[in-house]
């Protein structure tokens, strides 16, 4: 029988005034039902309040270990018909798995009489024997020596037969004289002992390779009975790791609203990955789930949030809330949504089906357009609609690639296309030189701090988020550079009008710069990746120069945003 659901948590308020959710969310993209919003602000509160546990969100003065942290709330209802709401928080919360008034785990790793504990130490020890003899001062001393041995043994084998050239030149200049001067059994005689130098210089070389090979054999047979040791040690802990792996994989088991469960491992098996990634199992999203249909709660609407400080290379806003990951918890989510009815999916919509593009230029070579907002630039995964496509069906005699740059799909504004191949390669090279001019304006959401001045240069190299695309990530190590200047235009209350200026063309550059902590710590109006979805995103290339591929005349082109 399912224990009784102590997780449950009843509103502190009257909620009878908000109607009930005629669906279940859609996790990845949705505007949070107010019930959740009451029930994230509750938890906010319990978070700020309680003294039971201890974690550094990086909320204080302190700044020693700060984790931030994703927590999520579910709005439910019991067998009693009674509404309330569940709680989770994604992977470990003050060094635990289990906190008073949050749901379990799907799967708790780290309960003492568990395998993983167990095992786990095995791959530890294992893990200090291999550091150990990695570090071994005898290991080093062979591997050094060995080296040097090595080094020697080619030094002298070289120097032994820069000397056999030159003794062979010697002979053969020997022999042209001793012709000319001896004859018959004398001169044989002569051949004969230039001969058997030879073979004696053919001979030590033998015995000098066969001496260092001695040496460096000696040396390698006592590193070897190292690394034959290491070698075991690597590989037994290969096949532990990858047997514990395994096992966990089969002790993760969701269950869907249908009563049908499956193991982390059979979920993955049919994405492309095939293997699933670190910490999927233990976002608060499928935790949530699976503790209401184990005890038997109906789930209405669920939201997320962000608590504490933001991550180095991600962008995250204290208190926001966000959609679940795409990459660890997609496919566990679209097992246990099976059998819900589940808002649908917005992004499968084509919100372009009643918008133009306006062509504000137009010549033989060329088009200039403005694209409205959410609108392709491109085809995309789900949606063909785009600039691309428009362009082909309104100018049939159109071709060649025909996008020279993109503008992201939420921004609107001046785009260049190329109506042949030749133009195309001319206005590309032109944006590959960065010798065309874009000017952007966008709205902030709130004032930019003074201390940053009334303009700047933001450089934060950018790469893709391979748990959530399309969202893109800081990163210092792997990252593609991208540079921003920016120039404020008006500070206006409740938000901060700016120009921006790319001096790359990286995805999602300007969004991320301006709302990274290390950018301008204010997201644009409306980004719905970044910030706050909004009526739309407050971005728009709004200023284009360049020079015309063919005539050579400078063309600049400006058109004021609508917002």
């Amino acid at each position: 029988m399912p224990s009784i659901p102590t997780c449950f948590t009843p509103f502190n308020v009257a909620i009878d005034h908000h109607p009930l959710p005629e669906r279940f969310t859609f996790p990845f993209y949705y505007q949070p039902h107010p019930l959740c919003i009451m029930a994230a602000e509750e938890l906010q509160l319990h978070l700020n309040q309680q003294n039971e546990w201890q974690h550094n969100f990086g909320l204080t003065d302190d700044k020693h270990n700060v984790i931030g942290k994703m927590f999520g709330v579910m709005l439910v209802q019991n067998r009693q018909g009674e509404l309330g709401y569940l709680a989770a928080f994604s992977g470990k919360l003050a060094n635990n798995n289990h906190l008073p008034g949050f749901v379990p785990p799907v799967f708790d790793m780290l309960h003492q009489d568990d395998f993983f504990l167990a095992e786990n130490k095995i791959i530890n020890d294992l893990n200090q024997k291999i550091t150990l003899l990695q570090d071994n001062p005898k290991r080093h001393q062979l591997t050094a020596q060995l080296q040097e041995l090595n080094q020697a043994a080619i030094a002298a084998i070289e120097a032994h037969r820069g000397l056999m050239i030159e003794r062979r030149k010697h002979r053969k200049a020997q022999r042209a004289e001793l012709a000319l001067t001896l004859h018959n059994q004398d001169l044989q005689a002569a051949e004969l002992t230039l001969n058997q130098q030879s073979v004696a210089e053919k001979l030590q070389l033998r015995d000098l390779k066969l001496s260092w090979d001695t040496k460096i054999a000696a040396v390698k047979l006592e590193l070897d009975t190292f690394n034959k040791v290491l070698d075991s040690l690597k590989l037994d802990r290969k096949q532990r790791s990858s047997a514990l792996q395994q096992r966990l994989f089969d002790q993760y088991t969701f269950l869907n609203a249908n009563g049908a469960q499956k193991s982390l491992g059979d979920i993955f098996a049919a994405t492309v990955e095939r293997t699933p990634p670190a910490g999927a199992g233990e976002c608060a999203a499928p935790k949530l789930l699976h503790y209401a249909y184990r005890h038997s709660l109906t789930p209405l609407a669920m939201a997320e949030f962000w608590w504490g400080t933001p991550p180095k290379s991600q962008v995250r806003r204290h208190g926001q809330f966000y959609p679940a990951c795409l990459r660890k918890c997609q496919p566990i989510l679209s097992h246990m949504l099976e059998g819900l009815k589940v808002d649908p999916n917005p992004l499968l919509e084509n919100p372009a089906d009643d918008k133009q593009l306006t062509v504000i230029y137009q010549d033989e070579h060329l088009l200039v357009i403005n694209k409205p907002a959410e609108f392709l630039s491109v085809p995309g995964k789900n949606i063909s609609d785009s600039v691309h496509t428009r362009i082909i069906r309104d100018f049939p005699s159109a071709s060649g690639p025909i996008i020279v740059h993109r503008l992201d799909m939420s921004t609107s504004g001046l785009m260049v296309i190329a109506l042949n191949k030749q133009t195309h390669e001319l206005l590309q090279k032109q944006f590959i030189q960065r010798s065309v001019t874009k000017r952007y304006v966008a709205l902030l959401d709130g004032q930019l701090s003074t201390t940053l001045g009334d303009e700047g240069s933001i450089s934060l190299p950018l790469r893709g988020d391979l748990d959530d695309r399309p969202r893109q990530l800081v990163c210092h190590e792997h990252g593609k550079n991208a540079d921003t200047r920016w120039q404020i235009i008006a500070n206006q209350g409740e938000y901060t009008k700016v120009f921006l200026y790319p001096k790359t063309g990286r995805t999602h550059q300007l969004r991320v710069h301006c709302a990274h902590v290390q950018g301008l710590n204010l997201p644009i109006m409306g980004d719905d990746l970044y910030g706050v979805r909004g009526t739309r995103l407050h971005l728009h290339a709004e200023s284009l120069s360049f020079t015309h591929p063919v005539s050579g005349k400078p063309l600049h082109f400006q058109l004021d945003a609508d917002f």
